[in-house]
């Protein structure tokens, strides 16, 4: 007898649908074709103990199951669910009436339970779109996959539960969530605030700016200044997600399977902060079968790398196209895969080998020329697309025991928020540019003009403090973004002279 169910796989952060045709017949051998991988072909031993332990029974005849299209890879043990729904049909234990309704998916433990998978939100939304009635999946799946109102989604606990829906004995219930009322309930809390940070005004200044525009921002400094502190707070400022960017964002994290049980929507901004050991695959993604890297992790939210230097080169080269293009294509020989990865990069590092250089109190112990060697570590075309290089110094003690809360997230976000919005009706109708840090060199031309004026203190700048050609747009972008927070339509000189001092790393001098 043939019986068909239907599973998913996920082709980068989509997912295609997959036909499981079992047919039993005469003879005693089990064949699973279509291109599985080892954990697919694993399948048979999960299935045969889990029925066997559940009280139904392995049909002890020729199994064929063939898993179409034969030419896409089927990766995982989350076919075991359908792959035993359909064995079981065809053996007649299951009516098949309905099976035709459901894209089924799960892992099996050997007693019979439902294990979670991953990519429940893009099969949701695939089923959708295919014409699927619903879904069964396990049951810390079910909140993820359920933000997909237009399919009915059903949560198990094991394959009982599943067989005796099918056949009609049990309607257990449908898992059904409002994501908006959770999302808005949710996308405001953070762990840590601003509120918390002793002095460092004009760092906070600084991150305040890069929240407005979405610049990129380089903290440089000794041990122990705050760099760290400040950049976990950067998220608690930055602008909330709307509810497609959250969509966006939980598909990635459910494709890695880092999104948690029972757990909807991605409701704040990432905040990635990868060791500096980490791989080129392991930062931009990448694997024999592409997967999520931390640059796509962090879309829509905070790439964090802490001790810059440290971080081996060839990894901080393949970042450099993912930041101007906002997407990263992985291309193998057989598939290629798009994953999305807007991001804002905050930098850490020390000045120098030993931490101390320009220290207001320690002296460094760095032989001379051993500061720039330490520098030239990063790269002139990744340091390029830093709009805000910023110089972290030790807090005073009178701040430290001043104890006395400084301003809230809450109260810095709303001035973020407001400057957005600017950036937003200024864009209007851009594609793929929302703030000014997304701007190309063309459209300063017109969003960014300058009077005499600044235009003159813009080439002095230059000139006395020996800043390099690149340092030009950058500045004029980040002038843009502080004249946007003073909601002033012109850019005025004092924009532009704060714009300046955020490009200290471009002085020739520095770190001689």
């Amino acid at each position: 007898m043939l019986v068909k169910t239907f599973g998913s796989a996920l082709f980068g952060i989509e997912a295609i649908p997959i036909t499981i045709e079992v047919n039993i017949d005469k003879g005693i051998q089990f064949f699973l074709v279509g291109l599985p991988d080892s954990a697919v072909k694993e399948s048979q031993q999960r299935i045969e103990a889990a029925l066997g332990n559940t009280g139904f029974k392995y049909p002890k005849q020729k199994i064929v199951i063939n898993m179409a299209p034969a030419d896409i890879r089927k990766e995982g043990s989350s076919y075991d669910l359908p792959i035993a729904i359909g064995i079981m049909a065809a053996s007649g234990q299951v009516e098949n009436e309905r099976l035709g309704e459901f894209i089924i998916m799960g892992e099996l433990s050997l007693d019979g339970g439902l294990k979670p998978i991953k990519g429940a939100l893009p099969i949701a939304i695939k089923a959708s779109k295919e014409g699927f009635k619903g879904m069964i999946i396990p049951r810390e799946n079910a909140a993820e996959a359920a933000i997909v109102s237009e399919i009915e989604v059903y949560g198990a606990e094991n394959i009982g539960e599943v067989v005796a829906f099918l056949n009609g004995e049990n309607n257990f219930e449908r898992t059904i969530i409002d994501p908006g009322e959770d999302f808005d309930l949710r996308n405001t809390l953070y762990e840590f605030d601003f509120s918390d940070v002793k002095g460092q005004e004009n760092i906070k200044r600084a991150l305040e700016i890069a929240a407005a525009g979405g610049h990129n921002v380089i903290l440089i400094g000794p041990p122990g200044s705050g760099k760290t502190m400040l950049a976990k707070r950067l998220p608690s400022i930055l602008p909330p997600l709307s509810i497609e960017e959250a969509l966006e964002t939980t598909k990635i994290h459910s494709v890695s399977g880092i999104l948690g049980q029972n757990k909807a929507l991605v409701s704040v901004r990432p905040f990635r902060s990868p060791h500096h050991t980490i791989s080129d695959a392991g930062l931009v993604g990448g694997g024999t079968y592409p997967q999520p890297g931390e640059i796509s992790l962090a879309h829509h939210g905070v790439l964090f790398l802490d001790e810059l230097p440290e971080f081996k080169r060839s990894v901080l080269e393949v970042m450099r196209q993912p930041m101007e293009d906002r997407i990263v294509t992985i291309s193998r020989a057989r598939i290629s895969v798009d994953f999305p990865a807007s991001f804002m990069l905050v930098a850490a590092m020390n000045p120098c080998p030993c931490g101390y250089y320009n220290h207001p109190e320690q002296d460094c112990v760095c032989s001379p020329g051993l500061v720039q060697k330490y520098l030239n570590k990063i790269s002139g075309p990744l340091m390029d697309r830093i709009d805000l290089h910023v110089e972290v110094v030790p807090v005073p003690f009178k701040d430290l025991a001043d104890r006395r809360n400084g301003e809230k997230s809450q109260e810095i976000r709303s001035r973020v928020i407001k400057a957005r919005r600017i950036q937003e009706n200024r864009f209007a109708g851009k594609v793929n540019v929302h703030c000014n840090a997304q701007m190309s060199s063309k459209m300063l031309q017109t969003f960014c003009d300058i009077d005499d004026t600044g235009r003159l203190l813009l080439k002095n700048a230059m000139e006395r403090l020996s800043l390099s050609a690149r340092a030009y747009d950058r500045i004029l972008k980040v002038a843009r973004t502080i004249a946007d927070l003073e909601e002033s339509e012109p850019i005025r000189t004092e924009h532009l002279a704060e714009a300046i001092q955020y490009r200290s790393l471009d002085r020739e001098n520095w770190g001689t």
